[in-house]
C-alpha cells in the first residue's frame, strides 16, 4: 500500500510516471471488473447445485429451520439411501449406461463417417444434403415430434420385431432410437456431424495422399489415419452424447420407453412414489427426497465430465465449435 501511495506521488510530479500510473490503474479496474463477472455468472450456475445438495442432506428440523442457511444443523444421509431403494438405483443405472453408450458408440461411428463424407468426397446433392444436416440442428425437436411418433406407431417391418420380442410395433422398447441414430438423426446427430466436418475439413489432404501412394484404400484411410487424428472431435462429441442421452427425457416419453430403462424418468414419479409407499404426505419433505434423487441422477454425468474435463476443453478448442 506505501509502495502505492509513493508511486501516485511521483505521478503528480512526473508525467511519464502519471502515464504509467494510470495504466496499472486502469488493468487493476478491468481485472476486478472481470473478477465479478467470473463470480457472478459461477454464482448464478452453481448456485442451484448448492441448494440441491444442502436440501438433498437435511433432515426434517432443518426443513422447517429458519435459521438454517446454506450449511444443515442436522445433516442426515437418509435421504439418498430411500431414494436409492424406491428408484432401483444400481440395476437401472447399469441398463441406462449400457443403453446410453451403445447409442454414443453407434453416433460416433455414423456421424464421423459422415461427416469425413461431406468433408472430403464430391457427390450430387452435396450442398442440399449438408443444408438438410443443419436444418436438423436449427430445428426444435418439438416441432417433428408428431411425423415422428407416426413413423415408429406401426414400423414392424416383415413382422420381425413382434416375433422377435413379443410386443406389437416398436413402440415401448429403445429401437427407435437405435433406428434414429442409425441412420444420422438421433439426438443431436446434426451437430455432431458439422463438428466431425468441420474438423475433417481442417485436417491436410496430404495425410490421405501420403495413405493412397502406400497403397491404403477408403476404409482403411478413414478408420485408421483420419479418425485417429480426428480424436479431439471424437472426445466432444462422446461427452456431448454421453451427457444428452443419458439426460433425454423427450424422446424416451416419445418413445414411451420404460423407466427401468431411462433413469431419468423416475425423476418424475419419484415424489408419488414416496408419498404412496412409504407415506409421506409433506411436500416439502418429499422435495428432500426429490433433491436427493436429482444428485443421483446427477453424480455419473458429473464423474464423467470430470474425468474427461482436460481432453473435452482440448477438443473443443481444435474441433472447430468456438472461433
Amino acid at each position: 500500500m506505501s509502495k502505492t501511495w509513493e508511486k501516485a506521488k511521483k505521478a503528480m510530479k512526473d508525467p511519464d510516471v502519471a502515464k504509467s500510473f494510470g495504466s496499472d490503474i486502469s488493468k487493476f479496474l478491468i481485472l476486478l471488473l472481470r473478477i465479478a463477472i467470473i463470480v457472478g455468472v459461477a454464482y448464478v450456475i452453481i448456485s442451484p447445485v448448492i441448494g440441491i445438495i444442502v436440501n438433498s442432506i437435511s433432515s426434517n428440523r432443518d426443513a422447517y429451520n429458519p435459521m438454517v442457511f446454506i450449511l444443515p444443523q442436522n445433516p442426515t444421509t437418509e435421504r439418498y439411501s430411500l431414494a436409492m431403494e424406491r428408484m432401483n438405483y444400481w440395476p437401472t443405472l447399469g441398463k441406462d449406461m449400457a443403453y446410453t453408450l451403445s447409442l454414443t458408440l453407434l453416433q460416433l461411428f455414423v456421424c464421423s463417417m459422415v461427416g469425413y463424407g461431406f468433408a472430403r468426397f464430391e457427390f450430387p446433392l452435396k450442398k442440399l444434403l449438408f443444408g438438410l444436416v443443419v436444418v436438423m440442428i436449427v430445428i426444435p425437436s418439438h416441432t417433428i415430434m408428431l411425423p415422428i411418433y407416426m413413423t415408429f406407431k406401426s414400423f414392424d417391418p416383415f413382422g420381425l420385431v413382434s416375433s422377435t420380442t413379443g410386443t406389437p410395433g416398436v413402440m415401448g422398447t429403445v429401437i427407435p432410437m437405435y433406428i434414429m441414430t442409425f441412420f444420422g438423426c438421433g439426438l443431436r446427430s446434426g451437430l455432431f456431424i458439422y463438428i466431425f466436418n468441420q474438423f475433417f475439413r481442417g485436417l491436410p489432404k496430404e495425410i490421405e495422399e501420403a495413405a493412397l501412394v502406400d497403397g491404403c484404400g477408403t476404409w482403411y484411410t478413414y478408420f485408421n489415419i483420419m479418425l485417429r487424428n480426428a480424436m479431439p472431435a471424437v472426445i466432444t462429441v462422446t461427452v456431448f452424447s454421453i451427457v444428452w442421452q443419458f439426460n433425454d427425457i423427450f424422446y424416451a416419453n416419445l418413445f414411451l420407453i420404460s423407466d427401468d430403462i431411462v433413469i431419468s424418468k423416475k425423476i418424475a414419479t419419484l415424489q408419488l412414489t414416496i408419498a404412496n409407499q412409504d407415506n409421506i404426505l409433506d411436500k416439502a419433505i418429499q422435495e428432500l427426497y426429490l433433491d436427493a434423487g436429482i444428485m443421483l441422477v446427477l453424480l455419473p454425468i458429473i464423474i464423467i465430465y470430470v474425468a474427461l474435463q482436460k481432453y473435452f476443453i482440448e477438443g473443443v478448442e481444435r474441433s472447430g465449435i468456438v472461433g
